[in-house]
């Protein structure tokens, strides 16, 4: 089995070179988007239960032909440099794809949050910040990470907090970082966002009849089965929406201490709570359980959604993976010699640079809020529902005078006459964004009959406008 985070760095290389041997690039600029610009490693101390307990950060920055540069930071035991690197390019190339000014970073903190009470914490994070913030992988302008593994709204305010500490001139202080809660400057569907775009992403590929005929597919979401490795954040939000907004099935969920199946599907709302009582779906009533969570990659399903760690399908089991569409709402679950294997045998992966792209998207509305100091919709929802009345009134009043008798139903009325909010439309611009970003990487698949699969389209779409990019900059 190849979990490495090496080997993750290897994987991402690997299908950048993929992409770039069916591109004609000048010499040398292949070299420069690929390569990592800078890498900070971080080593502090925090006093804390009565000793100096030491920490370990990273904070790497792939790409500057966009600035500031956008990513995460995740707090687990295994972060190292490979794998924030890894991240950090990925972060690059999704960006690009779903064209948003931004290039690419990621940053980690070698802890176990699990391990430390809420205050201890706030203490770690509020230094990790202050040691970022130095060397300005902390900022507005520049650098702005966002929740990642082990990390989440939370987190994200007291790192606002201290960098505002830090810089009490900066009126775009808030900036600094997205995904953070409302009445801290956040924006509303920022945490349902990358579970969200891995339901847009699915509509979109059971959009595409010629798609879904490669991965032996057809009709609609509705009864496809569908099984979600990891329910976190992303994984409970892609199963929430696709179950009960598409009609599709999960009908298999695995964690750390296992897996439950239904055949007739779960419920993702009852199988949550669960979870968040007892740290487990392990004795959830209504599903067969299995301690070995790692089988439910190699079910019998229609839709396998990986939601959690890199790497998880590699050569010594994607042969075993019996999905039709696999979608990486992780970052990295497929390695390349896994990803090989499952082209091989006639799957469709819908890649991570696109399928996970809505936390990203959304933190993008969120940035561009905190500058703009002003919530979407504001200036605009009274006005487009006096608009809409104005129409409403004119038709009524057109019916009654011709003896019609013709009127409006209760509830469209109701919802025509409401302007949007923000999270409609913070949701309207995410499905814009996944459904423009599809179209360009399907695109570049369908017209060059070199192109084996959506991924490497995905990545010449994106080298393609990092290359005009650095082009403009005189490179």
């Amino acid at each position: 089995m190849t979990t490495s985070a090496g080997s993750f760095r290897d994987s991402v290389d690997s299908m950048f070179s993929q992409a770039v041997a069916l591109m004609d690039l000048p010499p040398g600029l292949a070299e420069k988007i690929r390569v990592c610009n800078s890498t900070y490693t971080v080593r502090f101390g925090v006093r804390l239960r009565g000793q100096i307990q030491t920490f370990v950060g990273y904070r790497s920055v792939h790409s500057e032909h966009n600035e500031p540069v956008k990513g995460g930071i995740r707090y687990a035991m295994n972060v190292d440099q490979d794998e924030v690197e890894a991240l950090a390019a990925l972060m690059t190339y999704k960006c690009a794809l779903v064209e948003l000014p931004f290039g690419g970073s990621k940053g980690g903190l070698r802890i176990d949050p699990r391990a430390w009470e809420p205050s201890e914490l706030e203490q770690i994070t509020r230094r990790f910040t202050y040691e970022l913030s130095r060397r300005r992988l902390i900022s507005p302008s520049q650098n702005v990470p966002a929740p990642d593994m082990g990390t989440g709204e939370r987190e994200m305010a007291w790192m606002a907090d201290a960098y505002k500490r830090l810089h009490p001139e900066d009126i775009d202080a808030r900036g600094c970082v997205t995904g953070k809660p409302l009445g801290m400057g956040g924006i509303a569907g920022r945490v349902e966002a990358t579970g969200r775009g891995v339901q847009y992403a699915l509509r979109e590929v059971f959009r595409t009849p010629s798609l879904l005929k490669r991965a032996n597919l057809d009709g609609s979401l509705d009864g496809q089965r569908i099984v979600v490795q990891g329910l976190g954040n992303v994984g409970y939000h892609a199963a929430l929406f696709l179950s009960q907004e598409d009609g599709a099935k999960i009908v298999a969920v695995a964690e750390r201490d296992g897996m439950v199946t239904n055949p007739d599907g779960l419920n993702i709302t009852d199988l949550h709570a669960h979870m968040r009582a007892t740290g487990g779906v392990k004795d959830f009533p209504g599903a067969t359980y299995d301690a070995d969570g790692s089988k439910a990659l190699e079910l019998d399903c229609d839709i396998l959604i990986p939601a959690a760690l890199e790497a998880v399908i590699h050569e010594g089991n994607a042969a075993r993976v019996k999905a039709r569409l696999v979608v990486e709402a992780a970052n990295g679950p497929v390695t390349a010699e896994g990803d090989a294997i499952l082209r091989e045998r006639g799957a469709v992966v819908v890649p991570d640079m696109y399928a996970n792209a809505g936390g990203v998207t959304v933190s993008y509305f969120e940035w561009v809020k905190n500058l703009s100091h002003i919530s979407f919709g504001r200036l605009e929802r009274r006005q487009e529902e006096d608009r809409h009345r104005l129409l409403v009134e004119e038709l009524e009043r057109l019916s009654a005078d011709r003896g019609l008798g013709w009127t409006m139903s209760t509830g469209f009325k109701q919802r025509y006459l409401t302007g949007a909010n923000e999270l409609e439309l913070v949701r309207s611009g995410l499905d814009d964004t996944m459904r423009n970003a599809f179209q360009q990487m399907y695109t570049q698949l369908e017209n060059d009959s070199r192109v084996p699969d959506l991924r490497t389209a995905g990545f010449m779409v994106s080298i393609r406008r990092i290359a005009e990019s650095y082009h403009s900059l005189g490179l």
